[in-house]
């Protein structure tokens, strides 16, 4: 089943976003090359000046997690992070099937 990758950055101003973005671009297109990878989005936040989602969908987190921990990958982050001044945030989704599924917990028995 595929998965849904959602990254974060936060971009202060206009000369770092110019520095970032050819990162940005070495990124995206050595990703579309990637055993696993479907597509790509990129969205800049209205209400919250500077900041970006990108939303990458993967047919397995295994192959995310590849491409994801490679020496390749990982060279670019470290230039990314370290021009942004701190970590990109990662979270990992899946699609559910026939909509949201409650969790429950077991009651303590009340008497």
């Amino acid at each position: 089943m595929a998965v849904s990758i959602i990254i974060k950055r936060l971009v202060k101003d206009e000369a770092m976003a110019a520095q970032l973005a050819p990162f940005i671009v070495q990124l995206r297109s050595r990703a579309t090359v990637q055993p696993g990878f479907l597509t790509d989005q990129t969205f800049s936040c209205l209400d919250c000046e500077g900041e970006y989602l990108i939303m990458s969908t993967w047919h397995t987190l295994e192959d995310w997690n590849k491409w994801m921990h490679s020496q390749e990958r990982q060279a670019i982050q470290r230039k990314i992070d370290e021009l942004l001044g701190e970590k990109t945030i990662y979270r990992y989704y899946e699609p559910i099937v026939g909509g949201i599924v409650p969790k429950f917990r077991p009651r303590e028995n009340q008497q």
